[in-house]
């Protein structure tokens, strides 16, 4: 006797093999408090149209700690300020040391 094991889409119950799936991690939606996987047949990705060419992400620490992320339209966080492209332009990076700091302990 032998197992067979065949995998299932997490969408549409239809069967395949492994090599007709693929792995989608869902990170953040209102219902869950954590990542969940699905296991997705290829042609079904078709249903989740990507929209990241107009899509700006935010990370935004509030004072308290907190971190939220925020998914916002191109459009609409170009609207933030008159001249938002010359904003982003000239904003610090978030790695490495903030303009005009110096290495050392002060003492010399």
């Amino acid at each position: 006797m032998a197992i067979v094991s065949q995998k299932v889409s997490d969408l549409s119950g239809k069967q395949g093999d492994d090599k007709q799936f693929a792995a989608v991690v869902v990170r953040q939606h209102p219902e869950i408090d954590q990542p969940k996987a699905l296991d997705v047949l290829v042609p079904e990705l078709k249903q989740f149209p990507d929209i990241g060419a107009d899509l700006v992400i935010l990370e935004i620490s509030m004072p308290n700690g907190s971190k939220q992320d925020v998914y916002v339209s191109l459009e609409e966080f170009n609207k933030a300020a008159p001249n938002m492209s010359e904003v982003l332009k000239n904003a610090r990076g978030t790695r490495g040391r903030l303009p005009g700091t110096r290495v050392g302990n002060g003492n010399g």
